[in-house]
C-alpha cells in the first residue's frame, strides 16, 4: 500500500522558491498502463488508481514566483502555464507526478526551471478569461513557441460544477490532485523534488469545449471520452531543492 499522507507533511528542508498556483483546471483521461509506461523514464514505476494510469493536463496561473527571502517583481513572477503529466513512485514510496511538458508564457521561468530543475519547459502564448456577468466559464488558451515539438496548443472552456472542499483520501479526486512530489530525469540521472501547501479547495467541473494538441505532442493518443474535470481556486506553494533519487 503507498503511503499518500506521508508526502503531504511539510519537508524540514530549506525552502528555495514561493509561489502562488491560481485558477487551476485538472483535465484527466484514464488510459491502460500499457500506453503510457514506455514514455517513462528508467527508476519511475506507473501509479495506477483501480489498474489504471491517467494523464492530465493542467492549465492554470503562477503568481507570486521568487526565491525564498526575496519579493516578488509582477512582470516576471506572474504567468499562465500548464502541464501535461502522468502519476508514479518509485518502489512503491514517495507517489509523485512526472511531466511530460510545462509550457509557461514567460520566457526567463522557461529558462531557470530547465537549468535548475531539469524540467522540460517551453515558452508559450497563454490567456485567461475568467467568469463574467452571466457566463460562469473560464476560458484557457494557449500556443507553444519555442523549443518544439510542434503544434502544441489548447482551447479549453469550462465551468466550476459544485462548491469546493478537500478531496477525501482514497478517492480518486485526492489521488489526482493531491501530489506533493515531482520527478525530473537529467543526463541518466533520477531526481525528485517537493512542493508543500495546504489541500486544495477543490470542486467538480465540466468541461464545455476542450480542443487540443498538448497530449499528442507528447506520443500520448488522447481518449475519445470527455475528461474527469475539477477546478480549484488554488493554494500558496513552498518549494523545496531537488534530490536524486537512488
Amino acid at each position: 500500500m503507498i503511503d499518500r499522507i506521508a508526502p503531504t507533511v511539510r519537508s524540514a528542508r530549506r525552502v528555495v522558491m514561493r509561489q502562488s498556483w491560481r485558477d487551476l483546471l485538472f483535465l484527466h483521461w484514464a488510459l491502460a498502463p500499457a500506453a503510457v509506461r514506455t514514455l517513462l523514464p528508467p527508476g519511475l514505476e506507473l501509479d495506477l488508481f483501480d489498474g489504471m494510469a491517467y494523464i492530465g493536463l493542467v492549465p492554470f496561473t503562477m503568481r507570486g514566483v521568487r526565491p525564498a527571502g526575496f519579493p516578488s517583481f509582477p512582470p516576471v513572477s506572474n504567468f499562465h502555464e500548464t502541464n501535461v503529466r502522468t502519476y508514479v513512485h518509485v518502489g512503491g514510496r514517495d507517489p509523485g507526478v512526472w511531466f511530460f511538458s510545462l509550457d509557461a508564457a514567460n520566457a526567463l521561468a522557461v529558462v531557470a526551471a530547465r537549468a535548475w530543475f531539469h524540467l522540460p519547459y517551453h515558452h508559450a502564448r497563454m490567456g485567461l478569461t475568467r467568469p463574467a456577468e452571466g457566463n460562469p466559464n473560464y476560458v484557457y488558451t494557449g500556443t507553444r513557441l519555442w523549443p518544439g515539438p510542434r503544434p502544441a496548443s489548447y482551447s479549453i472552456e469550462a465551468a466550476p460544477a459544485s462548491g469546493p472542499a478537500r478531496a477525501a483520501a482514497g478517492t480518486l479526486d485526492h489521488f489526482l490532485v493531491e501530489r506533493y512530489f515531482l520527478y525530473a530525469a537529467r543526463r541518466g540521472g533520477l531526481f525528485r523534488g517537493q512542493v508543500h501547501h495546504a489541500p486544495y479547495p477543490v470542486q467538480a467541473a465540466l468541461a464545455r469545449s476542450v480542443e487540443e494538441t498538448m497530449l499528442a505532442a507528447n506520443r500520448i493518443v488522447r481518449p475519445g471520452d470527455a475528461p474527469l474535470a475539477h477546478f480549484s481556486t488554488g493554494v500558496d506553494v513552498e518549494v523545496f531543492a531537488l534530490e536524486g533519487v537512488t
